[in-house]
């Protein structure tokens, strides 16, 4: 596996990677990119769906706390950032037609509808920042890696046509760091908060750690213990278990970087 080394984008500016993004220049996931501003997971799908989406967001938060719904056809943002095009803004998108990913692309303009919204979801890439502050490990970052995510057996609270299973992100945590990795964390609900879980993977039916679901695997060391945290790709398990004509959303690992700051939202 290639390591790519995000650092030198961790002090550019979120519309300079934006347009980096926009014009093809980077398309690998963006976990360390502008260090300090919040990321973003991305649901589009038709007007039809959209309240049973909010619906399901709002009984949903851990795992889908949104930052921002646009107007029916819309491709720019009025809150989180300026000056940007949704449809090209992320470095890869993912395409769900009843269920199944019929393609990954770097621009959907050509896929736009005049029925699309779209909802920007917190990500747990935003609080990662502040962990590295506080002088905790993040291990996929080291490694150059994506980070790993995995479905679990834990339900969603259901909402119209939406249900299934919540999908977590894994980071190993030292023992005597997880204390603080929870309280740094959950100073932050916009993007997750607080650990669902910490410790043994089987409780929350993960059968192999070493086996995402979802981006990459990374090194467990000795002393550490697997902490989960909700994840945005959450709506992905519960697009594939609902089956709606289309959706389209980010690839995994691959976000929307906003301009706002992660410490505005925090609690």
């Amino acid at each position: 596996m290639e390591k790519i080394d995000n650092t030198k984008y961790a002090d550019l500016s979120p519309a300079v990677v934006r347009g980096m993004i926009r014009q093809g220049k980077i398309d690998w996931n963006t976990s360390g990119m502008c260090a300090g501003y919040a990321q973003a997971n991305l649901v589009v799908l038709p007007k039809a769906l959209a309240y049973d989406f909010l619906l399901f967001t709002q009984r949903n938060p851990k795992s889908c706390p949104v930052l921002e719904v646009t107007d029916p056809g819309s491709r720019s943002l009025k809150r989180i950032a300026r000056d940007a095009d949704i449809a090209r803004d992320i470095p890869k998108y993912r395409v769900y037609e009843k269920g199944v990913m019929t393609g990954e692309y770097t621009d959907v303009s050509h896929l736009w509808r005049e029925d699309f919204v779209s909802f920007l979801i917190g990500c747990s890439f935003s609080f990662e920042s502040a962990l590295l502050e506080a002088g905790v490990p993040v291990r996929h970052i080291e490694e150059g890696r994506n980070v790993p995510m995995y479905k679990t057996n834990i339900d969603c609270e259901p909402a119209g046509i939406f249900s299934g299973k919540m999908v977590v992100s894994m980071r190993p945590i030292p023992f005597h760091q997880v204390v603080k990795a929870t309280t740094v964390t959950a100073s932050m609900p916009r993007v997750h908060g607080s650990p669902i879980h910490i410790g043994d993977p089987e409780a929350i039916g993960i059968t192999d750690i070493n086996k995402p679901d979802f981006g990459d695997s990374v090194t467990i060391n000795k002393g550490e213990i697997p902490v989960f945290w909700c994840c945005g790709v959450t709506p992905q398990s519960v697009i594939m278990n609902s089956k709606p004509d289309i959706v389209i959303t980010h690839s995994p690992g691959h976000m929307f970087i906003t301009d706002i700051k992660n410490v505005d939202l925090k609690d």
